[in-house]
């Protein structure tokens, strides 16, 4: 079953990117009223608030990433996702749990409980 890859970027604006670590659990949360981007997809930690955003544009992209644009009709309003690898071109992550039925297609958790939220 094929994973849903995305990469984590902007984390210069917020904590930098030296503290992800390979299995650690981020949050992603769609944010239509973003004025910059109408797909942007928000990226938190629990305890530090938004440490990103999922990458859309190409040159943001690290290996086989979705960008958010294909990301977002793909996930719920929030899903869950999984670091892989911290390189230099940004954070590799993978969807690990969310709402929506493609994505469970693809390897996604469903999630129980809203209070994770």
């Amino acid at each position: 079953m094929k994973k849903l890859y995305f990469t984590i970027t902007g984390t210069n604006h917020y904590h930098g990117k030296d503290f992800f670590e390979k299995d650690m659990k981020v949050k992603l949360i769609k944010e239509p009223d973003n004025p910059f981007d109408k797909e942007a997809i928000k990226v938190e930690i629990k305890g530090l608030g938004v440490v990103g955003y999922v990458a859309n544009s190409p040159y943001t992209l690290v290996g086989e990433s979705y960008s958010a644009g294909r990301l977002y009709d793909k996930i719920g309003d929030k899903a869950k996702g999984t670091v892989l690898y911290n390189v230099n071109d940004g954070v590799l992550c993978y969807i690990s749990q969310c709402d929506n039925r493609f994505s469970l297609k693809h390897g996604a958790r469903r999630y129980r409980k809203k209070a994770d939220w």
